[in-house]
């Protein structure tokens, strides 16, 4: 199934139910891309507009990089997806002999870096249209100004969603050092847009406010 091109309803109606794919990842994707795509319509909404001509360039500019943070984040809905089948199955692997737990212990390495690997790009990605948001907020439309404090608040929801896919991978990794690099990196990521996000939120609603 293409969980990216599937009816939002038939979406829903799987990520509710007992199957093991979509989760937690591949919805943090989605809300990312949603997010994403609420910046970017402030740009609709701001070029063309003669009281906007001065940033019109600028809107384009990042609209050109919205259109791609949006099909980057759509694709990873489905890579979180494939990545996830695999570490099902490893988790499954029997190790009653030695040698059992030696193929386990490998297989479990490889199949949780790339479970890992999804959820930190989303992360990454997220952060990329947290920056972009911020400019949309600031310069774009104020008749479209609450749609980048929604878009904001999406994409940190995304990102602290896919922190926590991130996590719960590099808890079961064996190499201790390389989970400590990935949580470190995942750390600076939620240290820094998080606190963004809320302060595009503050300063929508503080421009909304009667």
């Amino acid at each position: 199934m293409g969980f990216s091109t599937v009816p939002c309803n038939e979406f829903v109606e799987v990520l509710g139910s007992k199957a093991p794919v979509p989760g937690g990842g591949g919805a943090s994707a989605l809300v990312g891309a949603v997010g994403t795509a609420l910046g970017n319509m402030v740009g609709s909404l701001t070029v063309g507009k003669k009281k906007y001509a001065d940033v019109e360039e600028e809107m384009y500019q990042l609209k050109a990089k919205c259109d791609q943070l949006q099909k980057d984040l759509l694709a990873l809905v489905e890579k979180d997806a494939e990545v996830f089948e695999p570490l099902a199955k490893a988790y499954g692997l029997p190790k009653e002999t030695e040698e059992e737990k030696a193929e386990k212990a490998r297989v479990m390495a490889i199949v949780l870096k790339d479970a890992c690997a999804v959820p930190m790009e989303i992360m990454e990605k997220c952060c990329e249209a947290l920056d972009l948001i911020k400019e949309f907020a600031a310069k774009g439309s104020a008749l479209a100004i609450s749609d980048a404090g929604v878009g904001a608040v999406f994409c940190k929801a995304a990102l602290q969603g896919a922190s926590l896919n991130v996590f719960i991978n590099t808890k079961s990794m064996a190499d201790r050092e390389y989970a400590k690099e990935l949580n470190e990196k995942a750390l600076a990521m939620l240290e820094k847009y998080p606190p963004m996000a809320d302060e595009i939120f503050q300063m929508v609603y503080d421009r909304l406010k009667n």
